[in-house]
């Protein structure tokens, strides 16, 4: 899972993705970056973690990083939240890797939350949750 960050969209896309798969039974390995530094080693946005407990996630445990060269061999799909995080990815990914790139929600992207309000922090959890049950059910039929 990808923004640019890695302080709000994708640390909550990817608890919310590791939480559905184990409740189901699904091992995962599941990871999130940001395409730029400037939070490396930074909680999650305090608003994140608030609506995401408030659902039963628990973020506080993740701390941001870059993505590296190493998450293009190590991991199978990677999403980015929006085509901006898609475009600095594949500008990074080595061909033989580029067809695991993708947006998380298919052709639109998820909102950024973070210069917004309560619900917009909301709105980011609902579609997290409605693309991750989707997601699971398309990947174990």
């Amino acid at each position: 899972m990808v923004c640019m960050g890695n302080i709000c969209r994708s640390p909550t896309a990817e608890v919310v993705l590791r939480d559905k798969a184990k409740s189901r039974g699904i091992e995962l390995i599941v990871d999130s970056v940001g395409t730029e530094n400037y939070h490396i080693g930074d909680p999650p946005d305090a608003r994140s973690i608030h609506h995401a407990r408030r659902r039963g996630y628990d973020l506080t445990a993740l701390r941001a990083r870059q993505i590296s060269a190493q998450d293009f061999t190590e991991f199978d799909v990677i999403l980015a939240a929006d085509a901006v995080n898609l475009h600095a990815i594949t500008l990074r990914c080595p061909v033989e890797h580029q067809s695991k790139l993708g947006l998380f929600l298919g052709t639109e992207p998820l909102p950024d939350p973070y210069y917004g309000e309560a619900a917009d922090f909301e709105k980011v959890l609902d579609l997290v949750e409605k693309r991750v049950d989707f997601l699971l059910a398309s990947w174990w039929c």
